[in-house]
C-alpha cells in the first residue's frame, strides 16, 4: 500500500512539474463566467461466424461521457465548477444480461479568496458522487430436471448490490487552495467532513445481535453499519487537477483525490486517481484513453482498476 501511494504521488508530481511548465504561456485569467464541456460516444463491437476457428465471443459496447466546466472569477474571488458523468454497457452473445461497464455521476464545487497577488487561496470545496443506476453481481444456479431432480444445466442469475444514491458521497470543508491557472491546482482541506449515504434495504439485518456483529465485523455495506442509512467521517482531504498537452493534439487530463479519516484507520489513505489521454483526429473524432484507480478499503480492501480505450466521437460545447 505505501509503494503505491508513493508511486502515485511521483506520477502526479512529475504531472504537476510538467504542467507547470505548460502553463507559464497561458494568458492573464478573465473575469466572469468561462463555461465550456465535452461529450463524448466509444463504441466497440466485436462479431464471429459460427465457422470461425480463432475463438471469441461476439459482443457490443457503448461509453458515454460527458465533461462539462463552468468557473467563475471576479477581483481577487474564484469559483470553480466540474460536472462528470459516464455510463457504459456491453453485451456478450449467449450472456442473458447486460452489463455496466462504467456508471458514475461527480460534481466538484471549489471557492477560493486569494490571499494577497500569491498563487495560494483561503478555500472552501464541496465534492459528490454516485451513479445512475443499479450495479450487480453475477453468477450461476443450476437447472434442474422438474421430473429426476437431476442437474441439466445452468443459468446467469445476479444480485443487487448498489443503485443510484447506494453509496453516495459528499465531501466539503475548509482549505487552502495553490491555483497556477484553470488547468493546474490544488486544495488541501484538513478539516473535511465526509458523509456516505446508502439504501437501508442493503444494511437491514434485523434486530438479531449476532447477525447485527456479523454484519459490522465484515466492514458494514461501504462501511456504514447494521440498520443505519449514512456514515459520518472527519479527516484530511487533498485535491489536485492538472490538463496539459503531450505534444500537438494530444492532451491528458489528470485528476488525484486522497483522503484520511482521523476517526478510524487514517493510515489507510482513499485514493482516486483519473487519467484521460486524449488523441483528438479531427473536430469530431478522437482517441480516448481513460484510466481510473481507486482505493477504498469500506468498499474493498484492494485497488479496483477501470481501463476505456477507443474511437470517439466528441462534440465540445
Amino acid at each position: 500500500m505505501k509503494k503505491t501511494l508513493l508511486t502515485v504521488v511521483l506520477l502526479i508530481s512529475s504531472t504537476i512539474l510538467f504542467a507547470q511548465e505548460e502553463t507559464k504561456k497561458d494568458d492573464a485569467p478573465k473575469e466572469g463566467w468561462t463555461k465550456g464541456g465535452n461529450i463524448s460516444l466509444l463504441i466497440n463491437q466485436s462479431a464471429f461466424n459460427a465457422e470461425w476457428l480463432g475463438g471469441g465471443t461476439s459482443n457490443v459496447a457503448g461509453n458515454l461521457s460527458i465533461s462539462y466546466d463552468f468557473n467563475y472569477r471576479k477581483g481577487k474571488l474564484t469559483w470553480d465548477n466540474k460536472i462528470l458523468a459516464d455510463y457504459g454497457l456491453t453485451k456478450l452473445k449467449d450472456q442473458e444480461f447486460i452489463r455496466k461497464t462504467n456508471d458514475r455521476l461527480e460534481l466538484n464545487s471549489l471557492l477560493g479568496r486569494q490571499i494577497k497577488e500569491s498563487l495560494w487561496y483561503y478555500s472552501f470545496f464541496l465534492n459528490f458522487r454516485t451513479q445512475f443506476d443499479k450495479g450487480f453481481e453475477y453468477g450461476e444456479e443450476p437447472i434442474l430436471d422438474t421430473t429426476t431432480g437431476n442437474v441439466i444445466g445452468t443459468r446467469e442469475i445476479r444480485t443487487e448490490t448498489t443503485r443510484v444514491f447506494s453509496p453516495a458521497y459528499l465531501q466539503l470543508g475548509p482549505g487552502l487552495l495553490w491555483k497556477k491557472s484553470d488547468n493546474l491546482k490544488v486544495n488541501i482541506a484538513p478539516a473535511t467532513a465526509r458523509f456516505i449515504f446508502v439504501h437501508d434495504m442493503f444494511t437491514d439485518v434485523g434486530n438479531d445481535q449476532a447477525a447485527i456483529d456479523a454484519f459490522n465485523d465484515a466492514g458494514g455495506y461501504f462501511g456504514v453499519e447494521a440498520n443505519d442509512t449514512f456514515r459520518f467521517e472527519f479527516g484530511a482531504a487533498l485535491n489536485g487537477y492538472a490538463k496539459f498537452e503531450i505534444m500537438k493534439n494530444v492532451s491528458m487530463e489528470n485528476i488525484l483525490n486522497l483522503y484520511s479519516n482521523y476517526l478510524e484507520d487514517p493510515q489507510n489513505v482513499d485514493i482516486d486517481y483519473t487519467a484521460n489521454i486524449v488523441m483528438t483526429i479531427n473536430k469530431y473524432l478522437s482517441t480516448n484513453l481513460t484510466f481510473q484507480a481507486i482505493y477504498d478499503d469500506n468498499a474493498v480492501g484492494a485497488f479496483q482498476i477501470r481501463e476505456v480505450f477507443g474511437l470517439g466521437v466528441n462534440y465540445g460545447f
